[in-house]
Parts: C-alpha cells; sequence; structure tokens
C-alpha cells in the first residue's frame, strides 16, 4: 500500500474503501438501525451484505483468505461503521480482536483451522476479560483453567459483558492457570474457547459452557452483550493461544498488546459517533428557526459547532497517530491510551453538545439523536474506563520520562 503524504490523511486505496463503507453506512445501516435498536434485535440482513464486503477480513492476510489490511485502514473502515450504528462496528471488534491474538500469537495450525472461515464470516470471535466481580483489575479474575487429562484443561467460572457472546463460535477467554503465580499475570492463559453459535446451554463437546440471556442495555443494542459460564467445560491443550508449551501462562501478556489495538478500535468508534453527531447538528440547526433566524446564526450555537468540529477532528488524528505507529512495530501503548481517552469523551462531548443544539427534539425517539444519547456513554468504559486510561497514560509518561 503507497503511503499517505503528511498534507493527506488518506492514501487512494483508502480512499476508495471509506467511500464504499461511508455509501454501504448511509444506505443500509442509517435507514435500518433506529428498527434494530428499538426491537434490540441482531441486524442479520446488514451483517450479511459485510459478509459480503469482506468487512470480517479487513486485516487478516490473503494467504488466509483476507484483505490482508492495517490497523490504520482498519480503523478508518470502523470510523465509517460508526458514524452508521456503533452496534455495527461492536460487531466487527471482538471479532477483529480475535483474529489479530491469532496472526500474532497463534500456532499455524491455529491460524489454518480459524483464519479462513473468520476472514468470510462464516465464524465469528469474542473476546472475554471481564467478570461479574472484576472489570478493570484484570489480575483479579477467578475464572480457572486445570489440566484434567494429557490432553485437556477444564475450566470453570464466569465471564461478563461479553459482546458477541452468544452468536459467536469462538472466545478468547483469560483463565488463571496458576493461582500461586506471583505477581499474578504470570499465571493467566489465554483460551480459544469453541462453542455452537446461537445456543444458550452447549451440549456434547462443548458441555459446560454455557450463555445465560443477554444483559439489556440503556443503549449498544442489536449486537448482544452476555455473562459466560464455565461448568466443567473441557477445552483441548492445543487450543491454548500459540500451543501449550509457547502459551502457557503467557495470556496476560498476549491479551494486554490485543487491548492497544482494541482501544484504536474504540477511539475511531468515538470518532464515528462524534462526526455523526457533528453531522446532524449542523443539518439541525440550519433548518431549526428562533428569533426569527436559523438557531445557526446565533453565536451560541456556532460556538458549539466550533468545539465539535475541532473536538472530530484532534480525536482523528490521534487515532490515526496511534494506529499508524502499531502499523510501524512501535509500542503504542501510550498513543492507543490517549487516543482512547480522548476520542470517547470526545464523541460524549459532540453528542451531548447536539443533544443540547436540537432542544426538546433531541429527547424524542423522532429523532436520531436520541439513540446516540444512549450509545454514546459505552466508549466511556469499554476496553478501559477514561480513569484506567489516565492510569495507563500517566504510568507510561513517568517510564519514558524517567529521570
Amino acid at each position: 500500500m503507497a503511503l499517505a503524504t503528511p498534507y493527506t490523511d488518506k492514501t487512494d486505496e483508502q480512499k476508495a474503501i471509506c467511500e464504499m463503507v461511508h455509501q454501504f453506512a448511509d444506505e443500509q445501516i442509517l435507514p435500518k438501525a433506529e428498527h434494530y435498536d428499538h426491537e434490540d434485535s441482531f441486524p442479520e440482513p446488514i451483517v450479511e451484505q459485510m459478509k459480503e464486503l469482506g468487512l470480517f477480513g479487513v486485516t487478516i492476510p490473503e494467504e488466509y483468505g483476507g484483505m490482508g489490511l492495517d490497523l490504520t485502514t482498519y480503523a478508518m473502515i470502523v470510523e465509517e461503521l460508526s458514524r452508521g450504528w456503533i452496534s455495527i462496528s461492536g460487531i466487527v471488534n471482538t471479532h477483529f480482536i480475535g483474529s489479530y491474538l491469532l496472526m500474532k500469537f497463534g500456532t499455524e495450525e491455529q491460524k489454518q483451522k480459524y483464519l479462513p472461515r473468520m476472514a468470510t464470516g462464516e465464524i465469528r470471535a469474542a473476546f472475554s476479560l471481564s467478570e461479574p466481580e472484576c472489570g478493570s483489575d484484570v489480575q483479579a479474575i477467578k475464572t480457572t483453567a486445570k489440566k484434567v487429562d494429557d490432553t485437556h484443561y477444564e475450566i470453570n467460572g464466569a465471564k461478563m459483558w461479553v459482546t458477541n457472546g452468544l452468536l459467536s463460535t469462538l472466545v478468547f477467554t483469560l483463565v488463571k492457570t496458576d493461582p500461586s503465580a506471583e505477581p499474578k499475570y504470570k499465571g493467566m492463559t489465554c483460551f480459544i474457547a469453541e462453542k455452537e453459535p446461537g445456543v444458550g446451554e452447549n451440549t456434547g463437546e462443548y458441555a459446560g459452557f454455557n450463555v445465560p440471556p443477554k444483559i439489556k442495555k440503556l443503549g449498544y443494542k442489536g449486537v448482544e452483550s452476555t455473562e459466560l459460564v464455565f461448568d466443567g467445560y473441557r477445552c483441548p491443550a492445543e487450543n491454548i493461544l500459540g500451543g501449550e508449551e509457547a502459551g502457557l501462562n503467557q495470556g496476560f501478556v498476549q491479551m494486554m498488546d490485543a487491548l492497544e489495538v482494541g482501544r484504536v478500535n474504540v477511539a475511531a468508534r468515538g470518532v464515528g459517533i462524534a462526526q455523526r453527531a457533528l453531522e446532524l447538528a449542523l443539518k439541525y440547526s440550519q433548518e431549526r428557526k428562533a428569533f426569527g433566524k436559523a438557531i445557526a446564526q446565533h453565536q451560541a450555537i456556532q460556538f458549539k459547532l466550533a468545539d465539535m468540529a475541532t473536538q472530530v477532528d484532534a480525536a482523528r488524528l490521534l487515532t490515526t497517530r496511534a494506529a499508524r505507529l502499531k502499523d510501524a512495530g512501535e509500542r503504542s501503548d501510550l498513543e492507543a491510551g490517549m487516543a482512547k481517552l480522548f476520542a470517547s469523551e470526545a464523541g460524549r462531548f459532540c453528542v451531548e453538545e447536539c443533544f443540547r443544539i436540537h432542544g426538546g427534539y433531541g429527547y424524542s425517539k423522532e429523532y436520531e439523536i436520541e439513540r446516540l444519547y444512549r450509545d454514546a456513554p459505552l466508549l466511556l468504559i469499554g476496553e478501559g474506563t477514561s480513569e484506567i486510561q489516565r492510569m495507563v497514560i500517566g504510568r507510561k509518561l513517568l517510564q519514558r520520562h524517567k529521570i
């Protein structure tokens, strides 16, 4: 792929892809998002079209059936999807993290087994860290895996807030394999836990892997968020990410690496929802009249629009920088944390300002901003809260500038 010059933000290929996804969002996502949001139902027809467009294999190498594109291009695609509806980007987010983990840490056998079917969207992936009693404190997880024979581990425990938890086939699950390890993170392993998609209580080879009814949420509807319950679930040792020899007790480091790209993804979602809020605010403020003129002519509204546009651009630039660093093989934990923090807060800010510009109508389900107002808070929590991002940023700053 040709490099973008310092004076352009996209290569010709990136422009073409973004235009395609932008059009897809305009024609297929935005007109239908209200229906699926209201019903809290999975947008299967939209997902089928995403499969046809190859959006589930964007970053998967061509040798495994994907497009082989970089994280920067993927982030641009996520922005366009989120501009339509962040639930759609959520469907590909955890899938993308799973494919990243496989590409970076998986054995060749694991890659051959899963990536070609993931690239087409035939099977989808989920990503599981949080538990009912722990979220930000990952090292406090209680779910365990114990080896029960030469070829299997038994997993017991519960996971929480798993996007795509029901309809996924693969769940990249972090568990404790050495409870006595000090520090604790050295005793954690990532398992590729397989199950039957869409089944609440698995049987046969997947017995003991159950998915309770989906969690009812304020927003982020359509895509399911679930709990996962492991009760004597037997997982093959070969399903340890990277293989048993190389992957045992390496799960924490693997997952934290994946969170860097996950945070770029959430940042891109923040940019997308902020961009849509700006578009809605610009349109409404020029149509709505008060005191004899369009409210866009009032300085108070212009100030809001100016702040929104500035935050959208700043968030997009931070997100692009973090993605390009990762693509260049550099550590981007600091930059990804900054991008996620700023872009998620920018998303919330722009949505709230758009809501204020709409006045009473913003509170009505007749207007799109009402849905955005319920969706935006998710980004302040997912992939690490704003407070956790500040902790990460502060810690990394001190490491990089130690005196």
